[in-house]
Protein backbone atom coordinates (compact mmCIF):
# COMPACT_ATOMS: atom_id res chain seq x y z
CA UNK A 1 0.00 0.00 0.00
CA UNK A 2 2.29 2.83 -1.15
CA UNK A 3 2.12 5.82 -0.06
CA UNK A 4 0.14 5.30 3.05
CA UNK A 5 1.85 6.30 6.43
CA UNK A 6 3.78 3.93 8.30
CA UNK A 7 0.84 3.31 11.18
CA UNK A 8 -0.69 0.68 9.45
CA UNK A 9 -1.88 -2.61 10.70
CA UNK A 10 -2.11 -5.34 8.53
CA UNK A 11 -5.14 -7.55 9.20
CA UNK A 12 -6.28 -10.71 7.13
CA UNK A 13 -7.78 -14.27 8.27
CA UNK A 14 -11.21 -16.04 7.60
CA UNK A 15 -14.07 -16.07 9.71
CA UNK A 16 -13.77 -16.98 13.40
CA UNK A 17 -10.22 -16.07 13.23
CA UNK A 18 -9.00 -12.60 14.50
CA UNK A 19 -6.24 -12.51 12.29
CA UNK A 20 -3.78 -11.88 14.72
CA UNK A 21 -5.57 -8.56 15.52
CA UNK A 22 -6.37 -9.27 19.04
CA UNK A 23 -3.28 -6.90 20.52
CA UNK A 24 -3.98 -4.39 17.62
CA UNK A 25 -7.62 -4.46 18.14
CA UNK A 26 -7.20 -2.29 21.20
CA UNK A 27 -4.69 -0.17 20.75
CA UNK A 28 -7.03 0.60 17.52
CA UNK A 29 -10.49 0.18 19.04
CA UNK A 30 -12.39 -2.60 17.35
CA UNK A 31 -15.19 -0.69 15.28
CA UNK A 32 -18.45 -2.62 13.45
CA UNK A 33 -16.62 -1.94 10.34
CA UNK A 34 -13.33 -3.63 11.33
CA UNK A 35 -15.76 -6.77 12.76
CA UNK A 36 -17.15 -6.93 9.89
CA UNK A 37 -13.82 -6.86 7.46
CA UNK A 38 -12.18 -9.25 9.73
CA UNK A 39 -15.30 -11.93 10.18
CA UNK A 40 -15.56 -11.39 6.34
CA UNK A 41 -12.23 -12.46 6.22
CA UNK A 42 -11.36 -9.28 4.09
CA UNK A 43 -7.47 -8.27 3.99
CA UNK A 44 -7.09 -4.76 4.84
CA UNK A 45 -5.02 -2.14 7.12
CA UNK A 46 -6.05 0.02 9.68
CA UNK A 47 -4.68 3.53 9.83
CA UNK A 48 -5.71 5.26 12.81
CA UNK A 49 -4.52 8.81 12.98
CA UNK A 50 -4.89 12.03 15.19
CA UNK A 51 -8.08 13.62 14.26
CA UNK A 52 -7.65 17.35 14.80
CA UNK A 53 -10.99 19.38 14.95
CA UNK A 54 -8.85 22.75 14.95
CA UNK A 55 -7.65 21.58 11.32
CA UNK A 56 -10.11 23.35 9.65
CA UNK A 57 -10.10 20.18 7.21
CA UNK A 58 -13.09 18.56 6.25
CA UNK A 59 -13.04 14.93 8.05
CA UNK A 60 -11.71 13.42 4.45
CA UNK A 61 -8.98 16.02 3.45
CA UNK A 62 -7.63 15.61 7.03
CA UNK A 63 -6.89 11.83 6.45
CA UNK A 64 -5.69 11.94 3.15
CA UNK A 65 -3.32 13.88 4.84
CA UNK A 66 -2.68 12.45 7.65
CA UNK A 67 -2.36 8.91 5.67
CA UNK A 68 -0.38 11.07 2.97
CA UNK A 69 -1.94 9.84 -0.02
CA UNK A 70 -3.98 11.33 -2.83
CA UNK A 71 -6.79 12.38 -1.38
CA UNK A 72 -8.61 11.01 -4.68
CA UNK A 73 -7.92 7.78 -3.13
CA UNK A 74 -9.75 8.28 0.23
CA UNK A 75 -13.52 8.27 -0.11
CA UNK A 76 -16.01 9.46 1.61
CA UNK A 77 -19.73 8.08 2.85
CA UNK A 78 -22.59 10.70 2.31
CA UNK A 79 -26.58 9.00 2.92
CA UNK A 80 -29.12 9.99 1.15
CA UNK A 81 -32.76 9.07 0.38
CA UNK A 82 -33.10 7.50 -3.60
CA UNK A 83 -37.01 8.12 -3.94
CA UNK A 84 -37.92 8.20 -0.24
CA UNK A 85 -35.27 5.17 0.74
CA UNK A 86 -32.17 5.73 2.60
CA UNK A 87 -29.10 4.73 0.60
CA UNK A 88 -25.17 5.34 0.83
CA UNK A 89 -23.15 6.79 -1.45
CA UNK A 90 -18.99 6.77 -1.55
CA UNK A 91 -17.26 9.32 -3.58
CA UNK A 92 -13.47 11.11 -3.55
CA UNK A 93 -13.10 13.23 -0.50
CA UNK A 94 -11.97 16.00 -2.77
CA UNK A 95 -15.30 15.30 -4.95
CA UNK A 96 -19.22 15.93 -4.27
CA UNK A 97 -21.98 13.10 -4.63
CA UNK A 98 -24.03 13.89 -7.81
CA UNK A 99 -27.38 13.14 -6.46
CA UNK A 100 -29.30 12.47 -10.20
CA UNK A 101 -26.35 9.96 -10.76
CA UNK A 102 -26.83 8.41 -7.39
CA UNK A 103 -30.43 7.48 -8.06
CA UNK A 104 -29.95 6.58 -11.59
CA UNK A 105 -27.33 4.12 -10.23
CA UNK A 106 -29.54 2.93 -7.67
CA UNK A 107 -32.50 2.73 -9.99
CA UNK A 108 -34.40 5.47 -8.54
CA UNK A 109 -35.92 8.74 -9.74
CA UNK A 110 -35.05 11.47 -7.26
CA UNK A 111 -32.10 11.80 -4.61
CA UNK A 112 -31.90 13.94 -1.49
CA UNK A 113 -29.23 14.12 1.06
CA UNK A 114 -30.49 12.73 4.33
CA UNK A 115 -30.26 14.91 7.64
CA UNK A 116 -27.07 14.32 9.67
CA UNK A 117 -29.26 13.03 12.43
CA UNK A 118 -30.94 10.12 10.08
CA UNK A 119 -27.89 9.43 8.67
CA UNK A 120 -26.27 8.79 12.17
CA UNK A 121 -28.94 6.67 13.71
CA UNK A 122 -29.27 4.44 10.35
CA UNK A 123 -25.73 3.34 10.04
CA UNK A 124 -25.18 3.87 13.91
CA UNK A 125 -22.01 5.65 13.22
CA UNK A 126 -21.29 9.43 13.76
CA UNK A 127 -20.35 12.56 11.35
CA UNK A 128 -16.52 11.91 10.33
CA UNK A 129 -16.83 8.58 11.65
CA UNK A 130 -19.16 6.85 9.44
CA UNK A 131 -18.17 4.23 7.44
CA UNK A 132 -19.97 2.19 4.33
CA UNK A 133 -18.88 -0.82 6.56
CA UNK A 134 -20.85 -2.92 8.89
CA UNK A 135 -23.52 -0.45 9.46
CA UNK A 136 -26.83 -1.27 11.24
CA UNK A 137 -28.96 -1.72 8.18
CA UNK A 138 -27.20 -2.28 4.86
CA UNK A 139 -28.35 0.26 2.70
CA UNK A 140 -28.22 0.40 -1.24
CA UNK A 141 -25.09 1.45 -2.33
CA UNK A 142 -23.29 2.91 -4.67
CA UNK A 143 -19.45 3.59 -5.02
CA UNK A 144 -17.79 6.20 -7.57
CA UNK A 145 -16.28 4.33 -10.52
CA UNK A 146 -12.87 5.91 -10.21
CA UNK A 147 -12.23 3.76 -7.19
CA UNK A 148 -11.92 1.55 -9.89
CA UNK A 149 -8.16 2.83 -10.77
CA UNK A 150 -6.57 2.31 -7.50
CA UNK A 151 -5.32 -1.14 -6.27
CA UNK A 152 -6.13 -0.01 -2.47
CA UNK A 153 -8.47 2.74 -1.30
CA UNK A 154 -9.69 4.00 1.87
CA UNK A 155 -12.36 4.54 3.79
CA UNK A 156 -13.64 4.98 7.15
CA UNK A 157 -13.12 2.54 9.72
CA UNK A 158 -15.87 3.58 11.89
CA UNK A 159 -14.41 6.57 13.74
CA UNK A 160 -12.80 9.91 13.59
CA UNK A 161 -9.43 8.87 13.15
CA UNK A 162 -9.28 5.33 11.62
CA UNK A 163 -9.60 4.76 8.07
CA UNK A 164 -9.35 1.47 6.58
CA UNK A 165 -7.41 0.48 3.48
CA UNK A 166 -8.69 -2.29 1.30
CA UNK A 167 -9.38 -3.62 -2.30
CA UNK A 168 -12.16 -1.94 -4.49
CA UNK A 169 -12.88 -5.39 -5.00
CA UNK A 170 -13.56 -6.04 -1.34
CA UNK A 171 -15.45 -2.91 -0.58
CA UNK A 172 -17.77 -3.55 -3.57
CA UNK A 173 -18.28 -7.34 -2.33
CA UNK A 174 -18.75 -6.29 1.67
CA UNK A 175 -21.37 -3.08 1.05
CA UNK A 176 -23.19 -5.02 -2.00
CA UNK A 177 -22.49 -1.84 -3.79
CA UNK A 178 -22.94 -1.33 -7.57
CA UNK A 179 -19.68 0.97 -9.12
CA UNK A 180 -21.36 4.13 -10.97
CA UNK A 181 -19.90 7.80 -12.09
CA UNK A 182 -21.78 9.08 -8.92
CA UNK A 183 -19.06 11.98 -8.05
CA UNK A 184 -18.71 15.82 -9.39
CA UNK A 185 -15.91 18.04 -9.32
CA UNK A 186 -15.83 19.68 -5.84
Amino acid sequence: MQGANTNAVRCEGGIGDNGGMAKKEHATGATPAVRALTQAGIEHTLHPYEHNPASGMSYGLEAATALGVDPAQVFKTLCAHVDGRLCVGIVPVNGMLNLKALASALGGKKAVMAQLADAERATGYVAGGISPIGQKTLAPTALDDSALAFDVIYVSGGRRGLDVGLTPADLITVTKAVTAPIARAD
